[in-house]
């Protein structure tokens, strides 16, 4: 494993949701209050494309091309790598309520989360979006839905809901979020957003303590990497031969930021990402 490399400078206010995927060239991410979507490019610079909409929650390939994008209060599809996205649907109407995280199912189903704005505890909604566009509450009385990802057999979930200060596991049965139950306690931390490997380990970001850790799947504590900053919103696998760990950071409300707060870092890892998740609608 190697050290950690900041590898874009604090260019976001709020940078969350890192996915890698070939098909727009890498590594893509979202400054989420900005409502922009980020890209890295092969040189090292990054593209800025706002998606129309005051909040830019996630975004994930399409696995017919192009990409969608959470927006405020629902989903956008663009049909190519980097135009514009257009909307596809409203999810809910409450202007209390926005978007927050989102991933994808091996099944091409797309699961999207909510907050409220004054963080109103259980005023939130996972929801699971078909390929044809149906939606379904898979969640209610959340609060800050954050990170999802399946195991690499489809057979587990992994899910947080930041304000449980908590990481659940769901089994997976005919495409369904099963047996929920806690996987680990984080104690005193803020679990966001989260990837799984190759292997089944869970990385997991650890906001307001500047970490990231990484799970077994029978939930041991196998690697904690401490970031030079607190807010620490995401992380993602990736690169070439996908040992390369991405993650998004923040300065969002802080008084003081510290300098790398709203950079993207890396770390070089010893087991390799999952082939990433594509939305079929």
């Amino acid at each position: 494993m190697s050290e950690l490399e900041q590898i874009t400078d604090p260019i976001a206010y709020h940078a969350e949701g890192p996915v890698w995927s070939d098909t727009w060239g890498g590594l893509r991410w979202v400054d989420m209050l900005a409502g922009d979507l980020l890209t890295l490019r092969a040189d090292g610079s990054v593209d800025r494309l706002n998606v129309g909409s005051k909040i830019a929650a996630f975004v994930r390939p399409r696995a017919s091309g192009g990409y969608v994008v959470g927006t405020e209060r629902g989903l956008a599809l663009s049909d190519t790598p980097d135009d514009a996205p257009k909307p596809m649907l409203e999810v809910w109407q409450d202007p209390g309520i926005r978007m927050n995280e989102g991933g994808c199912d091996p099944w091409g189903n797309l699961y999207c989360g909510s907050m409220a704005y004054d963080r109103t505890e259980g005023a939130a909604s996972l929801y699971r979006v078909t390929p044809t566009g149906d939606v379904t509450v898979v969640l209610p009385h959340v609060t800050t839905s954050n990170g999802i990802d399946f195991s690499p057999d489809g057979t587990r979930a992994y899910y947080n809901d930041t304000k449980t200060r908590r990481t659940d596991v769901f089994d997976v049965e005919h495409e369904e979020l099963t047996n929920r139950r806690v996987f680990h306690e984080a104690q005193g931390t803020s679990p966001d957003g989260l990837t799984v490997d190759s292997e089944g380990n869970v990385w997991v970001a650890l906001n307001r303590v500047g970490k990231v850790r990484c799970y077994s799947p029978d939930a041991q504590v196998l690697h904690e990497e401490q970031l030079p900053l607190r807010l620490v919103t995401a992380c993602t696998l990736g690169g070439p031969d996908g040992r390369d760990l991405f993650i998004t950071t923040s300065r969002e409300n802080l008084d003081d930021p510290e300098p790398p707060a709203g950079s993207v870092f890396r770390l070089r890892v010893d087991v390799p990402g999952k082939p990433t998740l594509t939305f079929g609608g």
